[in-house]
């Protein structure tokens, strides 16, 4: 069953603004398989669309520069991708611009019975190449570094000497009277403004991590800047 995974988004640009119908339609499309080229590459599946022009965009021979330029863009897919086309009538996936949602009745391939518990949306989708182990390791870790137990110590409240805390490192100390750190299944995480990362000490799961980042072909293969920003967001 057709289902829906994610929303892409983003504004459109003045020089957009201008674009037809057809070419907005094309834009979304080569800018949304751009984005998910990581998920996609090597696998063969189906774009299903309501709109004839994104139909034949593989295929067109217009001489109108921007659907050239896309064109030659998703060429990488041809062969794996097959564009679908559904009337409208019967094409039921939400998108962004849909202002009538559908009723909740069973008619709906998103149908969700009342009597049924709701279950938590996906809200993004996250692929890594560690395993359990490497969760149990930092688990470990956390207890062989002093700073570490004895925050661990404080967070689950099992501690009574409230001046052991001073006796930890001012960059593990100070982060906890601020309230950044919290344990979760046994894993400290450091909380910031608009993120919350698992932290860890041991020198060979960092460079695991780094490895993660740098090495592994679902990384993107960022520039060090960006590679440095991306780490931020999985480890402190």
């Amino acid at each position: 069953m057709e289902g829906l995974i994610c929303f892409l988004y983003r504004k459109i640009k003045p020089t957009e603004a201008i674009y037809g119908a057809s070419q907005m339609e094309c834009l979304c499309l080569v800018w949304e398989l751009e984005k998910l080229n990581y998920f996609l590459e090597g696998y063969v599946f189906e774009l299903i669309t309501d709109f004839t022009a994104v139909k034949s965009l593989l295929n067109t021979n217009t001489l109108n520069r921007h659907i050239i330029r896309w064109k030659i863009a998703i060429q990488e897919y041809r062969g794996n991708m097959t564009i679908v086309h559904e009337d409208g009538n019967i094409h039921r996936n939400p998108d962004g611009p849909r202002r009538g949602p559908l009723q909740n009745n069973i008619d709906n391939p998103d149908y969700v019975p009342k009597e049924a518990s709701p279950q938590i949306p996906i809200e993004g989708i996250y692929i890594t190449g560690l395993n359990t182990t490497f969760y149990e390791e930092v688990r470990n870790g956390h207890t062989q570094d002093r700073n570490c137990s004895i925050l661990c110590q404080f967070l689950i409240k099992d501690c009574k000497d409230n001046s052991l805390i001073h006796s930890s490192d001012d960059m593990w100390e100070s982060p906890y009277d601020e309230g950044r750190f919290h344990l979760l299944d046994g894993l400290i995480y450091h909380r910031t403004k608009h993120t919350c990362v698992m932290t860890t000490v041991d020198r060979s799961l960092i460079n695991l991590v780094l490895k993660e980042c740098v090495d592994s072909p679902f990384s993107g293969h960022l520039s060090e800047e960006r590679t440095r920003e991306k780490i931020k967001t999985c480890i402190w």
